[in-house]
């Protein structure tokens, strides 16, 4: 060969080998390509995930976080940011609904100062390790590392001071009405916060204590702007402690077990049961073997780096909400402080979810993977209701005003009829129909417009009820997931009422335009109509965002639309039209509308709930190959391992389970329908260890970025057309085989036969 020939031949070698190199098949340990920080680069103005680095175990009561905010500010930790002010126990579920019962721990070094600015400390990423078991940081100004690592409601911390007379740790309880108790004798603190941001009961409190390894050199405490030493009890609307310290080097760590009862100080000792007689390595290690066994259930291989990193960091977030809102009592009893009645009863609570967010994919997500838990939820919702009086819609920790829709009942709905069953389902369904037929005592709760809706099978637009369109459709899912319960229970006498208002969505479909559009109580349409307009009829979105929002009905949109050529044409326009948007109902472009408009695809906006779905839809109108493209585009566009890595509010799991779910390749489009909608598979084996011991085995040949279209398929072992999978037949244990290719198959999956569920097309 001539040299130069060779050299060639040499570099395609090489790039051959690396292209082979990078597609990784023994995983290892899960926890490894997890990543806390994906989405914390994020700002009041431009979301990238609206996160935080939660050091927790999956679902725990309580999270940890750093702080770099102010005391209150919901972004607590931007990446961005240079200073730490402390590390947060924080109950907060986004920076939008902010937090409760918070309080922060401190490590300063000759600088005794309760003052958040003059205690901070510079940081750098480069000496900050950052995982859901584990975060470590070092404090330049103090020459001080922290470490803490987490159990469900307490928490080891490890200081390694420098040698000094004036090392010390601050407690902040911060404000809004605190107490902190000191007491030398044991090396503890006690103490309270009731900080929150709404949602509790006038006796609301945090209850705390903390327990050091070592004596305390000196006692500081702080109340309302004073610090005065040698003071050991303060109780204002502002307190805290600064516990000094003789350290002799970073070998002689102080060492800290903290934990914290939503019922009383008593309780919070008994939760300290978590980490007494352990060590902090210990702790650790039992934390890092929970998120491993967690994400270990669903095992990968074949896939980039990057794309691994991304999987489990979406999987690691779809893992912590709803959280525990529980603890257990002297004989090991499962008990809760209410947030609904403020009692101390029996039985389960969860908290910190929304279900307009998470009713999508995140609730269904845990039905496949983890019905354990939402067996557990599910009492916890029929506990909410008893104590309540309605289902929660939004909840942190109890009823909060916010979003529209009554989907509390595909939440219930969804988990029965995939076969998670609760002993409490007779209880669920009296919630579900109250709440389907009732406005509650907050807007948020019940149905607001009920009485409306009831009557004209829609909220009209001139009745001073905000994001009418958007409530209007989503009740009439909402109806569609009682129906499906109702049929599921037997509960004859309903059937009818509910399945009739599932086409309620018909009302609000404007013929003229081929979008969902307001409609004014005598009938007419509202007008002007702008169909680019954000807000006002619609909840986060404009018309083209939810006039998908038929969850239950593809069909009978279609046939709207003028067949499935025309919702075809209609779908393809979203990714066609410019991202022009008319902000006016807000005053200014929210950071949704930003978000939609920055990424280069159109009116497809993925960075908020109301439009995740609508790439699979193409499945419902005879060209699934086109849902394998966007889906694929979606995945590789919307998502990164990065403190970026999100395209909007990541909401509480509902945007990263929708990548993982998308990443095996189908998607639960319809909740409280035994289905999910194929997609586009992203690596080349998935393995789903189930609950009752099946596994669902997913290989995908040659599986590429270009090779996105499914050749063809195999479902155990058969050749298979349908552009569904059933989920009772997929808990039984399956293989199913994907033939990838770079082409699009235009001859799969184009019989009506192959479409999915749909309620016009329903056989029964």
């Amino acid at each position: 060969m001539k040299p130069k020939i060779i050299s060639l031949f040499l570099v395609s070698i090489f790039t051959i080998s690396v292209t082979f190199a990078q597609r990784i098949t023994n995983v290892g340990k899960p926890l490894d390509y997890v990543s806390t920080l994906v989405g914390t680069q994020s700002t009041y103005f431009l979301s990238s995930g609206n996160t935080y680095p939660a050091i927790a175990v999956p679902w725990g009561m309580n999270f940890w976080s750093p702080q770099t905010g102010k005391m209150g500010d919901g972004w607590m930790y931007t990446y961005t940011a240079e200073k730490i002010r402390g590390i947060k126990q924080t109950h907060q579920p986004s920076p939008w609904m902010n937090d409760y019962g918070q309080f922060s721990i401190m490590a300063m070094v000759g600088n005794k100062t309760f003052d958040q600015d003059k205690r901070s400390s510079y940081f750098s990423h480069k000496a900050e390790i950052a995982k859901p078991h584990y975060y470590s940081v070092y404090l330049a100004d103090y020459d001080t590392k922290i470490e803490v690592t987490p159990t469900e409601r307490a928490a080891y911390f490890r200081f390694s001071f420098p040698k000094s007379d004036e090392s010390y740790v601050l407690l902040d309880a911060f404000d809004k009405g605190s107490y902190v108790e000191v007491i030398p004798k044991e090396n503890k603190i006690i103490g309270y916060s009731t900080k929150n941001s709404g949602g509790v009961p006038t006796n609301f409190k945090n209850y705390f204590v903390l327990e050091f390894n070592k004596s305390f050199n000196e006692v500081s405490t702080f109340a309302d702007s004073v610090l005065q030493d040698g003071r050991y009890i303060v109780k204002a609307d502002h307190v805290g402690a600064i516990l000094g310290f003789k350290t002799t080097g970073k070998d002689d760590p102080v060492l800290l077990k903290v934990a914290s009862s939503f019922i009383s100080h008593e309780q919070a000792k008994l939760n300290l049961r978590e980490v007494n007689n352990l060590t902090f390595e210990q702790v650790k290690q039992k934390a890092e073997d929970v998120w491993n066994k967690e994400l270990g259930k669903i095992e990968v291989e074949g896939g980039e780096i990057d794309q691994l990193r991304t999987f489990y960091s979406c999987l690691y977030r779809s893992l912590l909400f709803p959280r525990m809102f529980y603890e257990y009592d002297a004989n090991h009893q499962v008990v809760h402080y209410s947030p609904y009645n403020g009692k101390v009863l029996p039985g389960y609570m969860f908290t910190d979810t929304g279900f307009w967010d998470t009713f999508r994919c995140l609730f269904p997500f845990l039905n496949l993977m983890y019905p354990e838990m939402n067996l557990k939820m599910q009492e916890g919702l029929a506990n909410a209701y008893r104590e309540g009086g309605w289902l929660p819609e939004w909840a942190s920790p109890g009823y909060r005003d916010i979003m529209v829709g009554n989907n509390s009942a595909s939440i219930v709905a969804d988990a029965w009829v995939k076969g998670v069953r609760s002993k409490d389902i007779e209880t669920l369904y009296e919630a579900v129909i109250k709440g389907s037929k009732n406005a509650g005592p907050l807007t948020a709760v019940g149905r607001a417009g009920a009485n409306y809706y009831n009557e004209l099978g829609y909220v009209p637009y001139d009745v001073k009820i905000h994001e009418n369109v958007a409530r209007s459709l989503e009740y009439s899912y909402d109806d569609f997931a009682i129906y499906q319960l109702a049929k599921s229970l037997d509960k004859e006498e309903d059937l009818s009422f509910y399945k009739n208002r599932s086409y309620n969505y018909k009302k609000l479909f404007d013929p003229s335009t081929g979008l969902m559009r307001g409609k004014m109580k005598d009938g007419k349409w509202q007008s002007p109509f702008n169909p680019f307009k954000w807000g006002d009829a619609f909840t986060e979105g404009n018309s083209w965002h939810y006039s998908w929002s038929v969850f239950q009905d593809f069909a009978g949109l279609s046939n709207l639309l003028g067949g499935d050529k025309a919702m075809e044409n209609k779908l393809d326009s979203v990714f066609v039209l410019p991202p022009v948007f008319d902000d006016s109902y807000y005053g200014f472009p929210i950071h949704e509308i930003r978000e939609m408009q920055i990424v280069n695809m159109g009116q497809y906006a993925h960075g908020n709930q109301p439009i995740q779905h609508m790439t699979y839809l193409y499945n419902y109108v005879g060209t699934p190959w086109k849902s394998q493209y966007w889906i694929r585009e979606t995945m590789d566009k919307m998502y990164t391992p990065n403190p970026d890595g999100y395209c909007g509010d990541e909401d509480n799991g509902q945007t990263s389970a929708w990548y993982v779910f998308s990443a095996m390749g189908f998607y639960p489009v319809t909740p409280a329908v035994d289905e999910y909608v194929i997609g586009s598979p992203l690596f080349d084996k998935v393995t789903l260890h189930l609950s009752n011991g099946k596994k669902i085995e997913i290989q995908s040949n040659n599986n590429s970025q270009d090779n996105r279209y499914i050749k063809a398929m195999k479902v155990n072992g058969v050749n298979y057309t349908k552009n569904y999978l059933k989920h009772s037949e997929l808990v039984k244990g399956s293989k199913i085989h994907f033939e990838m290719d770079g082409s699009p198959n235009k001859s799969r999956g184009i019989k009506t036969a192959d479409y999915p569920f749909s309620l016009s097309t329903a056989k029964k």
